[in-house]
């Protein structure tokens, strides 16, 4: 396990200067057209299940199943920005932030995700949204798949299991495209399809909540999600392109995976970990084939592409949006204690404490999340290096409260943590931007305290807070006002932040 002070040393010694921040970040660390933005998604912040024509999603059934969610809770009317985008615009606008990512929710544009008769009272709803927030002079960043699959598309043919999916998305896609790409230049297919598969199709935590033959079930889900990614960025190259300019990312995660000692089986399991995590995504794009250490040791359960669809996912984006919260330290083991195949499969431990006991980071309220700022560099200049150099967003960075509703409301503003959270993260983003890394943007998740999947509304990842007992009235947190603070600090003449 490693200690501490060597660990930073040796930080120092590889990159050419220590990891922790001598001053605090600001935005004059970054280059002048560096986007910064905060992020939601639909089923987390919309509500309004049943309004505008929407039908259900994989989400609407599974959150309504009993024992699947903490709080017994959903996402039927969430933080109702459905109702009150305008007020959400208003705050981004206030808050000095320049992007807003969103996704759309694909059973508001095809309410059977058939795709035969659109919506168009979700073409309209997603129409203001974007008038709204260019008039702020917002740029609106869209996500088209963030796991709320349309029903019935789970129900008739398996969703995600069944190859026709591809061609579900592709009028999906091809229809928000000349829908919103007048306006919308930055599009994202699909976000953390990891977490789809794993804990959709694997482990069950998740929507559709399949766990049967999670051995196979997995790959495959995450299989179709590739190819509806490469199919979605394909009919944009060839028929939007030249005309509307914009361009298309995948949005993948990954928590770094620092091995734990010097020993050459822990260095090849955080290896393994890595090409598990990102590889698994990234490889079929770059290099037209899964990672080799996936082939060998999961062989017929991981799907095989045809020539024709390497060719098709071959450079299949215009950028990767990272989606990162955490690291770990990895150590082999030969028989993993996790439960589920995919992680069995890796031969790894994941460790949250230092030699000498210590945490790895503080502990936020997720039991997965710890804060360690430095692991954010270290992946961004392992994709910088395994993948040329691609341009990059890091499309969530953020950390959860837990929900007290017996703190006064002060106190719950004042997160402190978070604070400290993003403060260490950015200055890592920008000694990432130092190393060379070609980082482009970086997103905050999240703008609203929401509904946090599995966890109901237990967990609270919002730099605004949402009263939940009183009219879902928001309020900005310290953290908020840190980053408002973060915008205008090179803009005052005395130089003072404040």
């Amino acid at each position: 396990m490693p200690k501490k002070e060597n660990f930073f040393n040796d930080f120092a010694d590889k990159n050419g200067e220590s990891d922790k921040p001598t001053k605090d970040v600001s935005r004059t660390d970054f280059p002048p057209n560096f986007v910064f933005g905060v992020a939601t998604s639909a089923y987390q912040v919309e509500g309004a299940s049943k309004e505008g024509g929407r039908g259900p999603s994989i989400w609407d059934a599974f959150s309504h199943t009993d024992g699947k969610i903490r709080d017994k809770s959903n996402g039927d009317t969430a933080v109702d920005q459905y109702h009150r985008y305008k007020e959400d615009v208003e705050l981004i606008a206030k808050l000095g932030f320049e992007a807003y990512r969103f996704s759309i929710s694909w059973s508001r544009i095809f309410p059977d995700g058939l795709g035969t008769k659109i919506n168009e009272e979700g073409i309209a709803y997603y129409n203001n949204i974007i008038n709204a927030l260019l008039e702020k002079g917002i740029q609106p960043y869209v996500t088209l798949y963030h796991w709320d699959l349309p029903l019935h598309l789970h129900e008739t043919m398996g969703g995600w299991l069944n190859k026709e999916i591809v061609k579900y998305f592709s009028i999906y896609a091809e229809t928000c495209f000349r829908s919103f790409g007048d306006r919308v230049k930055n599009w994202m297919t699909n976000n953390e399809p990891l977490q789809t598969a794993v804990n959709g199709y694997g482990l069950g935590r998740f929507a559709p909540g399949r766990n049967e033959n999670s051995s196979t079930e997995t790959y495959i889900a995450a299989h179709h999600q590739l190819l509806a990614h490469a199919a979605a960025f394909s009919i944009y190259q060839s028929k939007y392109k030249e005309k509307q300019g914009g361009q298309v990312g995948l949005v993948v995660d990954c928590e770094w995976a620092e091995a734990n000692s010097d020993k050459i089986e822990d260095k090849i399991a955080a290896a393994r970990r890595l090409e598990f995590q990102l590889g698994w995504y990234l490889n079929p794009i770059y290099f037209g084939e899964y990672p080799e250490v996936m082939r060998e040791i999961l062989g017929d359960r991981l799907p095989k592409f045809t020539e024709e669809e390497k060719k098709l996912l071959k450079n299949s984006l215009d950028f990767i949006g990272l989606n990162h919260y955490t690291s770990r330290f990895i150590a082999y083991v030969k028989e993993s204690p996790e439960e589920s195949d995919f992680y069995k499969a890796q031969q790894m431990e994941r460790i949250a404490e230092w030699e000498g006991g210590e945490l790895i980071g503080e502990k936020a309220a997720s039991e997965w999340l710890y804060v360690v700022p430095w692991g954010i560099r270290k992946v961004l200049k392992y994709i910088a290096q395994k993948y040329n150099n691609p341009p990059v967003y890091v499309t969530e960075n953020g950390m959860d409260d837990e929900d007290n509703d017996t703190l006064p409301l002060d106190e719950m503003l004042d997160d402190k943590l978070r604070v400290i959270y993003y403060k260490g993260y950015l200055a890592a983003v920008a000694q990432a931007i130092k190393d060379g890394v070609d980082l482009r943007g970086y997103f905050a998740w999240s703008l609203l305290d929401n509904f946090e999947w599995a966890e109901g509304y237990t967990k609270r990842f919002g730099l605004v807070y949402v009263d939940y007992k009183n009219g879902l009235t928001r309020h900005p947190k310290s953290s908020a006002y840190w980053f408002l603070r973060f915008f205008k600090v090179d803009e005052g003449k005395n130089g003072k932040s404040e």
